[in-house]
């Protein structure tokens, strides 16, 4: 039996108008490189990629339009390298968890997804809330340690802690994270 991986892109289009900015920004700086190399790596491998992200508060907004605002913002250059492609899913959410009154389970079970690779932002928040509900959900979760970013660096880390202890995920490097069918335990 093999699982089917999912790259889960969390939060990455942003428009970085916010009082954490600042933080966020250097973190973001930092974990790019792993993002763009997962983007790569899963869209190699044909694997189903993800972008799961806030409307801001715009409850009239579209995927579309929410990669417009980010892009026409002032840190447009941590938005343009990752930016979704055609192949790319999107699914809005209004609260921290990905899965939260989304439809991201039911399209995890459309596409045959049992395991999921998150990244994005922000480790100690959206990324911990995320991978919580992935985990009750049944999926298997890794998280790539150098494709998340934070606000507060000790948060991050004990919430990486977290989801490895608590929630049973895997925390590798991008690098380190294959795409392609991988066989069950």
């Amino acid at each position: 039996m093999r699982r089917r991986t999912a790259l889960i892109v969390i939060d990455m289009l942003n428009t970085y108008d916010h009082e954490d900015a600042a933080v966020l920004v250097r973190s973001v700086r930092k974990a790019l490189p792993g993002v763009g190399m997962l983007l790569e790596r899963a869209r190699d491998a044909s694997a189903p990629v993800i972008y799961v992200n806030d409307n801001f508060g715009r409850w009239r907004s579209h995927h579309g339009e929410i990669l417009e605002a980010a892009l026409a913002g002032r840190y447009s250059d941590l938005v343009e390298p990752i930016a979704p492609d055609e192949e790319s899913l999107f699914v809005v959410k209004a609260r921290h968890s990905a899965f939260f009154e989304t439809p991201l389970a039911y399209l995890m079970d459309q596409l045959g997804v049992q395991r999921v690779v998150l990244c994005g932002q922000v480790t100690e928040q959206c990324v911990l809330y995320s991978a919580l509900d992935a985990h009750i959900r049944h999926l298997d979760v890794v998280v790539a340690l150098d494709a998340v970013a934070h606000i507060d660096a000790s948060l991050a880390g004990a919430a990486l802690r977290m989801m490895e202890r608590n929630m049973s995920a895997e925390l590798r490097a991008s690098e380190e994270i294959i795409f392609e069918d991988v066989p069950s335990d």
